[in-house]
């Protein structure tokens, strides 16, 4: 749950978040995952975003 030095393919648990944000869990990578928020980069990396967890 710290900090994470390289993007890392999603989880189960991450990718069933990122569809509830109505994303393509395929297209994207993890690059940091917090208790409040998950930290992303698209794979094609000229994207990035940040989602809100637990809401």
């Amino acid at each position: 749950m710290g900090k994470q030095t390289r993007p890392t393919k999603p989880t189960r648990k991450q990718k069933e978040e990122m569809k509830a944000w109505k994303l393509v869990p395929d297209s994207w990578l993890v690059v940091q995952e917090t208790p409040t928020e998950l930290l992303l980069i698209s794979k094609s990396g000229l994207k990035k975003r940040s989602i809100r967890r637990g809401a």
